[in-house]
């Protein structure tokens, strides 16, 4: 038996060369995918993939989505404040999902609520930093703005073609991707209908599954709700670290069906589709102060007391049935402590 060595520049040739002609057959015959090279030499082809073309191009793989939980939560616990429920539930989640046990016959849908400024577009980015190794860049990772993608409540029969499309045609080439709608009370209402035959169990998608994927909703609906339940909580003895997503979630999928924007009279929910809906709390003037501290270490800078206290006195207002919270969280607050970093009057 004679052991063939090849230099890794014939290997590039020859992967080149399978992946042309693959490409070839799927433009012909675009059912014919997975058949014939692919299908006769599936391990070869993989491994010359994985070793050639995929050092150089992001690939739907491991290397391409090294899926790094333990980072997650890592980054999570040290730069996300006040939100205990997210992480008690949002790591498990994901955890699962990627298990090689997991065997969910649809794929993973959260909806994230809560007031602006408690966290929702930092944690669906880091999410999608820690599962791509190109991060929110990655072309696997899409994402859509309420307001900047789905401007015109009259054209929403065409957004929702639009997501149809769009979201089959991703699942497709990766289906392990990700799928981050933020602004969803922003959006007409009916966009996501041709979603829900999409997540709902037993889905295939144009022959894929579509199991391994995953579908965050972001929206400021319900954000008053939360806090006013968290105040009453409080106010009844229970700690806020103590409140459960029990408290929360009933009212949260309740308001997203009956408020204004996208996920109203949605058979997203009415299928019951949406596995968690998790709660971003209101912040409270412990949290801002960290979210200060925080951004100044961005600048290498450790500020006084008196410097972030009034940075807070200028920036901050507070909700006026309880007086806690901070109506608007940490928003803004990145720009106000670079003025200070910039230009200090202290």
């Amino acid at each position: 038996m004679h052991i063939i060595k090849l230099h890794s520049s014939k290997i590039l040739r020859v992967a080149t060369f399978l992946i042309s002609i693959q490409n070839v057959i799927c433009f012909i015959d675009p059912v014919s995918m997975g058949v014939g090279i692919i299908n006769l030499f599936p391990s070869i082809y993989n491994g010359l993939v994985d070793n050639t073309y995929c050092r150089y191009s992001e690939c739907c793989n491991q290397r391409g989505i090294p899926a790094n939980i333990k980072e997650l939560k890592t980054r999570l616990s040290n730069n996300l404040y006040g939100q205990h429920i997210v992480l008690q539930h949002l790591i498990p989640a994901l955890q699962a999902h990627f298990s090689p046990e997991n065997n969910s016959r649809k794929p993973l849908v959260l909806s994230f609520h809560g007031t602006p400024g408690t966290g929702k577009n930092f944690v669906a980015d880091q999410i999608a930093e820690a599962l791509y190794e190109k991060g929110v860049k990655s072309r696997f990772v899409h994402k859509y703005l309420g307001r900047a993608d789905f401007p015109l409540e009259a054209n929403s029969h065409i957004y929702k073609e639009r997501i149809n499309q769009e979201v089959r045609k991703a699942i497709a080439d990766c289906p392990r991707s990700l799928f981050i709608f933020d602004e969803v009370d922003k959006m007409p209402e009916g966009v996501f209908e041709s979603l829900t035959s999409l997540v709902d169990y037993h889905t295939l998608i144009d022959k894929q599954d579509s199991t391994k994927a995953i579908f965050i909703f972001l929206s400021n609906t319900a954000g008053v709700l939360i806090s006013d339940r968290l105040g009453n909580v409080i106010n009844s003895g229970t700690l806020r670290d103590d409140t459960r997503i029990g408290h929360f979630e009933q009212i949260l999928e309740k308001a997203a069906y009956n408020l204004d924007g996208g996920m109203k009279k949605t058979s997203l929910i009415e299928a019951h589709v949406i596995d968690h809906y998790l709660p971003f709390l209101p912040l409270e003037k412990r949290h801002i102060v960290k979210c200060v501290e925080t951004e100044f270490k961005k600048w290498g800078s450790k500020p006084k007391e008196n410097v972030v206290d009034s940075i807070i006195n200028d920036a901050v207002t507070y909700d006026r049935t309880h007086g806690l919270f901070a109506t608007s969280g940490c928003k803004t607050l990145d720009k106000k402590v670079a003025v200070e970093v910039m230009h200090p009057i202290y």
